[in-house]
């Protein structure tokens, strides 16, 4: 058990509370209440607004409905008995459609992963890329902590063997449970959720620079949600607060044009999930699958929400997995 102070927990929960209800906007991400489109999926935090920008865009909105990670506990995606729990996070969002699947409820078509496969004991679901993007570190602008790091430094941070820097003490921080950024996070620098240290506060929001509200506060960040906010195209909040980017071994998260720096140490596919035997399926062969689908196509709005396009691979039917 990681050893958490009581205090800093709800410093990050007062935070987080302010977000939401500084967020109004991208809560209303969801589809209206009592409006139903063709596929309803949740899931990623980080991706959560490039899709919403998706369903936006393809078929007039009529086609892609994607739940926000966070907002009300639970969220209604079909019109009769689909009233579910609010999935925060790619496997989160994975085990609710897995869920879907194996009580075949009909209640969600896909799910949104920043993450690959964890558990490859099956093929039942698929992941699909359809852009790119890195995780760095984030600190406050306004701290002393260095804004380059090594890889060999994070690791020493995460692992509480190094516990300040510049004089300032370090208080290292995680994504909630479920993140798929948590879990690459982890895996980028070798550790899992057994390894990382008890110094560790785990159960910050993703993406949310707000919450590091401390001079010593240190957390992964998706570059391209860090770009989106600071973008903020449709539906996006900025949720930086003081946080900025950190460079890794040298290299910079963004290029000198404020795009993501695909070459950065740490980047990664993200996804939507589906079930491998839908693949066949007319709705979600076209939506999803292959580099002409209607989510591949629209490079314009995946570049916009700040992820990097995947060119021919993006729809790649090749990754599966259970989870």
């Amino acid at each position: 058990m990681n050893v958490k102070s009581r205090a800093r927990i709800a410093a990050v929960i007062g935070a987080t509370a302010l977000g939401f209800g500084a967020m109004a906007a991208p809560a209303s991400a969801d589809p209206a209440p009592n409006t139903y489109r063709t596929l309803a999926g949740v899931g990623s935090d980080t991706t959560q607004d490039v899709v919403n920008g998706l369903g936006t865009a393809i078929d007039s909105g009529s086609l892609i409905a994607s739940y926000n990670a966070t907002g009300s506990a639970t969220i209604k995606t079909r019109a009769a008995n689909c009233v579910i729990p609010r999935p925060n996070g790619s496997s989160a969002g994975i085990n609710a459609l897995r869920n879907a699947v194996d009580n075949n409820t009909g209640c969600l078509d896909f799910a949104r992963s920043s993450r690959g496969v964890a558990d490859s004991s099956t093929t039942d679901l698929t992941w699909i890329p359809f852009g790119k993007d890195a995780v760095s570190f984030a600190v406050r602008g306004d701290s002393a902590l260095p804004k380059a790091l090594t890889k060999a430094q994070l690791v020493s941070i995460y692992t509480c063997q190094t516990t300040s820097l510049n004089g300032v003490a370090l208080t290292p921080l995680l994504p909630q449970a479920g993140s798929g950024t948590r879990s690459f996070f982890l895996g980028k620098l070798g550790l899992t959720e057994s390894t990382f240290g008890s110094c560790v506060n785990d159960t910050v929001q993703e993406h949310n620079g707000e919450a590091l509200d401390s001079a010593g506060d240190i957390a992964p960040y998706s570059i391209a949600q860090y770009i989106a906010q600071s973008n903020e195209p449709d539906g996006v909040v900025d949720r930086r607060g003081a946080a900025v980017l950190g460079s890794i071994d040298g290299v910079a998260p963004r290029n000198a044009n404020g795009t993501l720096n695909v070459g950065f140490p740490f980047n990664r596919d993200v996804y939507n999930v589906v079930p491998t035997a839908k693949l066949t399926n007319a709705t979600i062969a076209s939506t999803f699958v292959g580099s002409n689908s209607k989510v591949c196509n629209q490079t314009s709005v995946i570049s916009t929400y700040g992820f990097g396009g995947l060119g021919t691979a993006c729809g790649s039917t090749t990754l599966k997995g259970e989870s």
